[in-house]
């Protein structure tokens, strides 16, 4: 099963010649859930060969227009390529006036459904629980309104022995209750044991460990949102300046590398994938060795790079 975030954009504010804007794919066991949509976007996606069809969640952080700008355009393209199925939006308030008014400007009407959820900046919010997998919001502390987002797998059921299927003559109609934990009563006299319980340890192997992943785009340094990140296998959190510039961060709302590396450090995180890079900064690598003197487990985020987590099996 897949788990795997794919760097769309890295530029804070402005592009340049080498990085896109904010910009991120997961995907998520074959679900793809878009997150910030710079301006470019659009052209990265095509580049890098993933179907914006397949996009059914849109995740936008906050309103500034280097993580909202290219949002219309992929709506517009979504549209010229035949859509019909319901695409869902997710950010502050204005999300959906920003879109409503631009369509309207433009006198455009989109031929598939749009709904737009609008998320609470002040506190944590439950937004997706389904069988699958989960989403969740949280503050961040920006200039402006502006949320992270943490996605959590389900754990996934259990794997039936093939061989215990024989062994103790399971119905078929039994194995579903056997894979989602329950044990099995033996009521078959042909075969041993006849009325003893047998503890589902003994019937099926234990899933892998649920994965996941929290983004954390512009915001100021702040320990008020390890508890919403605490222990995810992968973490995204903006790194617009180096620790020279601490005050200037702080002024704009921003996180340092060294900050950075500190959340992850605090939230014990799996690792950290660094972004939201300055336009002044060409070389990267002080970022990542600033980082990493707090975070070792810490990687640059690269445009049109993917990051993956790998399944790992749960002990038995």
């Amino acid at each position: 099963m897949v788990f795997q975030l794919t760097i769309l954009g890295t530029s804070a504010a402005v592009p340049t010649p080498t990085r896109f804007l904010s910009g991120q794919v997961l995907n998520m066991r074959d679900q793809l859930f878009l997150i910030d949509c710079g301006e470019g976007t659009q052209s990265r996606l095509t580049q890098l060969g993933i179907k914006k069809s397949k996009i059914n969640h849109i995740f936008i952080s906050h309103l500034h227009g280097d993580h909202v700008f290219g949002l219309v355009g992929v709506l517009t393209s979504m549209a010229m390529q035949s859509r019909k199925h319901l695409l869902t939006l997710y950010g502050p308030t204005g999300l959906q006036e920003l879109v409503e008014t631009t369509f309207r400007l433009t006198y455009y009407q989109s031929p598939f459904p749009i709904q737009c959820v609008t998320v609470d900046a002040d506190q944590a919010t439950e937004l997706i629980d389904n069988e699958s997998f989960s989403v969740k919001s949280f503050p961040l502390k920006h200039r402006i309104p502006c949320v992270g987002y943490v996605f959590r797998e389900k754990e996934a059921e259990r794997t039936m022995k093939v061989e215990k299927i024989a062994e103790y003559a399971i119905p078929f109609t039994d194995i579903k209750a056997i894979k989602r934990g329950a044990d099995f009563k033996n009521t078959d006299h042909r075969f041993p044991g006849k009325g003893v319980l047998i503890p589902n340890s003994d019937l099926t192997t234990p899933p892998p460990s649920p994965r996941s992943f929290a983004y954390c785009s512009d915001t100021a340094f702040d320990e008020t949102i390890v508890q919403h990140i605490r222990g995810v296998d992968l973490l995204y959190h903006e790194t617009t300046f180096l620790s020279e510039m601490t005050t200037h961060a702080e002024m704009t709302g921003h996180s340092t590398a060294l900050q950075a590396g500190q959340m992850a450090h605090l939230a014990d995180v799996g690792q950290l994938v660094t972004g939201h890079y300055s336009s002044r900064y060409d070389e990267l690598n002080f970022i990542l060795d600033e980082a990493k003197s707090v975070f070792p487990n810490t990687v640059l985020g690269i445009d049109g790079q993917t990051y993956s987590v790998p399944l790992v099996k749960t002990p038995l």
